[in-house]
């Protein structure tokens, strides 16, 4: 991630680059053959990758600046992608229920394995990199181990798709958010269930911890915004149209803290990308 540019992309066949000083655009950063799912940029390489709903996995280099060969290996949609660090290591997950792991130095395919029946959705990395969460259309959340991909536990409690997953900050939960608009706090050492809050009325479609504070947001499908106090998971605020606020009118599919974690971004269904200045030490 360049420092104060973010990247979005949809199903308007590009990948586009945002300045967050100006706000606003800067340019279509480069094409692509189908709608775009998934955006990850690599920590330890330059370049960000872009998984369509064909299937293949774009890889545009910024010290090239330019697209380099693609990823090729998954035929469906590629709905999430994460990198281990640690190991050097990219995790692929596909709507065909399989999980590809590619080696980042010479992008060559090193594993592939199946988690699900149906589509992998969305994929969240522990932070000492020993554990990956896979959240599935079966309402099944797997936990794999990151040394040798065999799996550990597999949670059962949400009551439809699981939408969202994400490790806390601080290692010591994982939260869930689902079709079922539940999100569940479990516990990362042993995987037993902490808490579940009827957060929204539909699907909760992202999770995002704040990089520095102890609060958490989620962004659902009804057009709302959470921000929730991770020392408890009591609620703190909430941004809607609803409440008056100038918010999205469609569905949020997407929410991130930029790093500094002064703004919280958000995109929508409503083709509009949103910045947020919270003041979190209110009431």
């Amino acid at each position: 991630m360049k420092p104060g540019i973010i990247f979005t992309g949809g199903n308007d066949k590009g990948v586009v680059e945002w300045s967050l000083k100006t706000p606003g655009f800067i340019k279509v950063l480069f094409p692509v053959r189908s709608s775009v799912y998934s955006l990850h940029s690599t920590r330890n390489h330059p370049f960000l990758l872009a998984g369509e709903r064909s299937g293949q996995v774009n890889i545009y280099h910024f010290e090239e600046q330019k697209l380099i060969s693609p990823l090729v290996h998954h035929k469906l949609p590629v709905f999430d992608m994460k990198s281990v660090v640690s190991k050097n290591e990219l995790l692929i997950a596909s709507e065909d229920g399989s999980v590809s792991v590619w080696n980042l130095d010479e992008l060559k395919l090193v594993y592939n394995f199946q988690v699900s029946s149906s589509t992998v959705r969305v994929i969240s990395i522990s932070t000492d990199e020993k554990t990956v969460a896979f959240g599935c259309k079966d309402n099944l959340i797997k936990i794999y181990s990151l040394i040798d991909y065999s799996l550990i536990a597999i949670l059962d409690e949400h009551t439809m798709p699981i939408s969202s997953l994400q490790f806390s900050t601080d290692g010591k939960y994982l939260l869930s958010g689902s079709r079922d608009a539940q999100l569940k706090i479990w516990d990362a050492k042993d995987y037993s269930l902490i808490k579940n809050i009827p957060a929204h009325l539909f699907s909760i479609y992202s999770i995002a911890f704040h990089p520095e504070l102890p609060f958490a947001a989620t962004g659902s499908r009804d057009k709302s915004i959470k921000i929730w106090d991770t020392e408890n998971y009591s609620l703190k605020k909430t941004i809607s149209i609803e409440k008056g606020d100038h918010s999205h009118h469609l569905s949020i599919n997407k929410i991130i803290w930029e790093p500094e974690g002064k703004k919280l971004i958000s995109v929508s269904d409503d083709k509009l990308l949103k910045i947020w200045d919270i003041d979190l030490q209110a009431d």
